[in-house]
């Protein structure tokens, strides 16, 4: 039961997550902020000559979604083989931030030249630049790799497809998106296969731990 579980609930999760993100719906209307960080400008029907760009950015950002998916399924696998024999977060994680810093410059070298867009004042730039380093990277980082050498790779990736869920309502307070329909089926299977695959880890867990004694 708990195996079944186990795969039900990542069904109902990627499910979820192909119906929050593909299916719309009837818009929800719900009490706004009327906050916009991105000050969206609403374009109307004349800016329609850029569609099919528009299409080719979003098959090319499809196929880098997907392989940030499984690049970061692998970093999972790989993280919990270095945590038996290396189970030190803190400076896993100060190595990992380097090596990632170092790519990232580089690659910013090559392919931004214009000096201004390195400067940094007290804006949201900066803010975003604190929280990708500090939260983002460093803390989240940390808080994977501990929980991943506790209880395994799935137990934190099932996590993920939740973050569409806080993404969905928090966009609709701060960036002035719209819910529909979909959303909220969508938000409802993830939390249910959550829940479901939480529950078969418990299980399975709660086993291993009745097996421990009797070996020895």
């Amino acid at each position: 039961m708990a195996g079944k579980a186990k795969v039900l609930g990542t069904l109902m999760g990627i499910g979820g997550a192909m119906l929050l993100t593909f299916y719309k719906g009837v818009e929800i209307n719900i009490s706004s902020t009327h906050i916009d960080l991105l000050h969206h400008d609403h374009p109307q029907s004349g800016h329609m000559a850029s569609s099919h760009a528009s299409s080719t950015k979003y098959i090319f950002g499809l196929l880098l979604a997907l392989g940030s998916c499984f690049s970061y399924a692998l970093w999972l696998i790989v993280q919990t083989k270095m945590s038996e024999r290396y189970p030190c977060q803190y400076s896993s994680t100060a190595l990992m931030c380097l090596m990632g810093s170092i790519q990232a410059t580089v690659y910013a070298l090559c392919i931004e030249k214009d000096r201004d867009q390195w400067k940094l004042g007290w804006n949201i730039r900066l803010l975003t630049v604190v929280y990708a380093g500090v939260g983002a990277s460093g803390l989240m980082v940390t808080l994977i790799s501990w929980c991943v050498r506790k209880r395994g790779p799935l137990f934190v990736s099932v996590f993920n497809p939740l973050m569409l869920v806080v993404v969905a309502f928090i966009g609709s307070f701060l960036l002035d998106e719209k819910l529909h329909l979909g959303s909220i089926l969508g938000s409802m299977l993830i939390v249910c296969g959550l829940y479901a695959v939480l529950w078969g880890k418990g299980k399975e867990m709660k086993k291993i731990t009745q097996l421990i004694p009797s070996t020895h």
